[in-house]
């Protein structure tokens, strides 16, 4: 009797929280909540490499959420099974390629007169890194290396940065204008249709918090600076891919 009575509590105590687990709710509830809760945009929304959670792409990155729309968290999601992969990183890279579509006529482009490979940097007008890389944008052109950049001022929009940066792209020489910039020299204020605040979104989008950062020709994002020929090396790997 005991043992009927305690088999009893156990398998009681076993059913309880399946009955208290929250129901799942539709992507376009937990999309809506979102954007309720975080103020953010939310790009996308599927099933995430974990069962159980949604993949969520917003304009301030990846971000992973329960069926139930209770448990939120935003980082990197690793498999351990396949050499410690970057599955957030994966996630992101084909709509990168897409959302850097419309900004093509924004950017200012130094093409390798023998191009082997195009690479997309986010920079900024006084980032030591950045700088050190546009000075030897012959090297990367010389490797075959099309460099287009787009603007990612560190201090946010609005802010002086910005306007010195859209000053650089509204110039009636940009490329002069980007390397007197970079050079610390002071640029004629200008303004335009830069759109220096949604290249800037973009870049927060991309998951980008610092300068340069590098788009790949795959969408892969390689923070901070590469050497030229570690760059083409970088290049050449992803594209056996």
């Amino acid at each position: 009797m005991k043992m009927k009575l305690a088999l009893s509590l156990i398998f009681s105590l076993v059913m309880v929280p399946a009955t208290l687990i929250a129901a799942p709710i539709a992507p376009e509830q937990l999309k809506q909540k979102l954007t309720d809760t975080l103020r953010v945009d939310v790009l996308s929304i599927d099933p995430a490499p974990v069962k159980g959670l949604f993949q969520v792409i917003t304009n301030r990155g990846v971000l992973y959420i329960n069926e139930d729309g209770s448990k939120l968290f935003h980082g990197n999601l690793y498999d351990l099974d396949k050499g410690m992969d970057n599955l957030t990183e994966a996630a992101l890279a084909g709509p990168r390629l897409e959302m850097l579509k419309p900004f093509e006529d924004k950017m200012l482009v130094y093409k390798a007169k023998d191009e082997k490979h195009v690479v997309t940097v986010f920079t900024d007008i006084t980032c030591g890194y950045c700088r050190k890389l546009h000075k030897q944008m012959a090297e990367y052109n010389d490797l075959g290396i099309t460099v287009r950049y787009l603007a990612f001022p560190r201090q946010g929009v609005p802010s002086e940065n910005a306007d010195q940066m859209e000053a650089v792209w509204c110039a009636k020489d940009p490329h002069q204008a980007m390397d007197d910039a970079k050079a610390g020299k002071a640029i004629k204020a200008a303004s335009c249709d830069a759109n220096i605040a949604e290249q800037y979104n973009l870049g927060a989008t991309f998951g980008i918090n610092g300068t340069p950062a590098l788009i790949l020709e795959d969408g892969t994002l390689i923070p901070g600076y590469q050497p030229p020929k570690d760059l083409y090396n970088n290049l050449e790997r992803h594209a056996k891919r």
